[in-house]
This record gives structure tokens, C-alpha cells and sequence, in this order.
């Protein structure tokens, strides 16, 4: 089994904050740091560093336990966009991507390019994955506007995007506590951890990139360093 994590399934928002990309935001060069710096000012203009983001934008319990994964082979990146180098180092296996976003296809644009929102898709058209599953934060529970919050409703809008022999193989799941679903280590041959910094808060830096010290993650494109930016 292959391990994605998008950082953005732990760097997440709380309910009615409207200017939360979960909301929807495109993956620009702004909308990694620009947008972010707005979102501060909006809220405290005088704040220390990232501190006005911590009240709507808070780092949800359950990251720690990625730690476990420390001695599998890992990479870490910034976009899921660079997830098919990673598929095709390992072809042909069970993908399990805890994620805020099922990643299955994107809306506009072209869509035979990889990019975060299609990336899993694409594998599976492909045969770069063999089985896919989105395992949704539980935080999802209690924010209707999440993918994970109705799962019914969630699969109706996957079903309408893929074919029949390409939905037979995805899961969508939502973790009941934090952290709760990963798999055991053993049955791990490979993980990505994914910045997505368009999603996720830069007040939460310093903490992914310590996970991506401690899982011992080699870089694919590197992660988006934030912290002293705002």
C-alpha cells in the first residue's frame, strides 16, 4: 500500500469562515502566501507572526500520529500535482490518501493534465494505482461544506465524474476520532507527504516540516517555507 498525506487533512479550518480555501481556491503562487497574508491582516493587522490565523484556521489533533511511518521510505513535496513521479517509483499498488479532497478530478481546465485535484484519477485511468481510497479527516463531521461531511452526497459527485470501471475501484472513508483509519506501518511501502500550502495555514509550518524531518522525507519539489512570512 502507498500512503498520501495532504497536510491539508490536519491544517484545516472551522465552520463558517468564509474565506477558507476549503471553500475552493485555485493553487496559484498567491494563493500560497498572498492569500494568507490577507487572510492575517483581515483579522489582526498588528499580530505577531501568523497568530491571527490560529482562532479559524487551527492545526486539528491526529498529524501526530504520522510519525509512526519514521523508517518507510518517504518523500515529501508541495503539491499533489508532483504525486505521479512518486506513482510511478511504485506502480500498481493500493493508494490510501488521507485528504481533505478526493483528488479524483478536476472541473475546469484540462483534464488530461495532473494536477492536485485529479492526480488519484489519473492513476487510476492509468493503472499507476490499482485501488484508491480518500480517507477524510473526522474534523469533516462538523463542517458541512467539507467533503467528508456527507459522504453520500460526495460519492454522487464522484460517481457523475468517473467511468464505471474507474469508480469500482474508489473508497471514500472518514476517519471517527483523529487519527483514526491509518494503517498499520507494516503494510506501508511508501509515503508522500504533501504541503498543498494554498490549503494549509503557514502558522502550521514549522510542525509539518519537522514531520517531514522525522518521517526523513526526501524532497520532490520543495515544500513552501512560510513561517517568517507574514
Amino acid at each position: 500500500m502507498l500512503l498520501s498525506l495532504d497536510w491539508d487533512a490536519f491544517s484545516g479550518t472551522r465552520e463558517l469562515v468564509f474565506d477558507a480555501p476549503i471553500w475552493g481556491t485555485r493553487d496559484r503562487e498567491p494563493d500560497r502566501l498572498e492569500a494568507w497574508r490577507e487572510r492575517a491582516r483581515k483579522r489582526d493587522p498588528g499580530a505577531p507572526g501568523w497568530t491571527a490565523l490560529d482562532a479559524d484556521f487551527p492545526l486539528y489533533p491526529g498529524w501526530e500520529g504520522l510519525e509512526r511511518y519514521a523508517g518507510i521510505p518517504a518523500t515529501v513535496t508541495l503539491t499533489h500535482a508532483d504525486a505521479w513521479t512518486w506513482l510511478e517509483a511504485f506502480p500498481g499498488q493500493d493508494v490510501l490518501n488521507v485528504d481533505s479532497h478526493y483528488d479524483l478530478a478536476s472541473l475546469s481546465g484540462d483534464a488530461g493534465r495532473v494536477r492536485p485535484g485529479n492526480w488519484a484519477g489519473l492513476g487510476l485511468r492509468a493503472g499507476l494505482i490499482r485501488r484508491y481510497t480518500c480517507l477524510y479527516p473526522d474534523w469533516h463531521a462538523g463542517l458541512p461544506v467539507a467533503e467528508g461531511f456527507d459522504l453520500a452526497r460526495t460519492w454522487d459527485e464522484v460517481a457523475s465524474l468517473l467511468p464505471p470501471e474507474v469508480l469500482e475501484r474508489v473508497t471514500l472513508r472518514r476517519m471517527d476520532d483523529p487519527g483514526a483509519g491509518l494503517p498499520d506501518p507494516a503494510r506501508v511501502t511508501a509515503v508522500l507527504l504533501v504541503q498543498s500550502p494554498a490549503w494549509t495555514s503557514p502558522a502550521h509550518d514549522p510542525v509539518f516540516f519537522g514531520l517531514a524531518r522525522t518521517l526523513r522525507a526526501v524532497p520532490l519539489t520543495p515544500p513552501l517555507s512560510r513561517s517568517g512570512s507574514a
